[in-house]
């Protein structure tokens, strides 16, 4: 019998995050705290530049933007914003939607699979994503759940099961 098999990514749905801050933008065009602050949310090249008079106010969008991509099923760990910079008379947070499974991060997560998952279960890192393989589909089960009760520092989703 051939080996079952699955990919561990770290991948973000561009077009979720896109969603997630255009209800961002509509809401703080619409919300009284945010009337005449200059406040916005948008695009600037790959990464989303958030835009307010007051440092308080800034961290206010992007809690709200936060906030839409827990609706949207994005896990925060994939958002890298930055702190707050006074530009002028603006304060600025830029942050940027992390994608892929680092060499090292991908190491960390081979290593607890070796470690602490059932014996016969193989995972090799494949470019941005891991590759974790084994004889039975119940190891690869107790290797998805064992998974999910780690804490990690970025986000994983499981595909390919086959």
């Amino acid at each position: 019998m051939a080996d079952s098999s699955f990919d561990i990514v770290s991948k973000v749905e561009r077009q979720e995050v896109d969603n997630a801050l255009n209800q961002a933008a509509k809401e703080i065009s619409q919300r009284y705290d945010f009337k005449n602050v200059g406040a916005s949310i948008a695009w600037s090249g790959e990464k989303i530049l958030m835009q307010a008079n007051s440092e308080e106010r800034v961290k206010a969008i992007l809690d709200v933007f936060e906030s839409k991509l827990i609706k949207r099923g994005i896990s925060l760990k994939s958002l890298d914003a930055g702190e707050p910079q006074l530009s002028g008379k603006e304060y600025k947070i830029f942050a940027s939607i992390e994608e892929g499974i680092s060499q090292e991060n991908a190491k960390k997560v081979a290593k607890i699979i070796r470690d602490e998952g059932p014996k016969g279960v193989k995972a090799q890192v494949q470019g941005d994503e891991l590759r974790v393989s084994s004889k039975s589909r119940d190891d690869l089960q107790a290797v998805i759940a064992l998974l999910k009760g780690q804490d990690f520092d970025f986000a994983l989703q499981f595909v390919n099961y086959r």
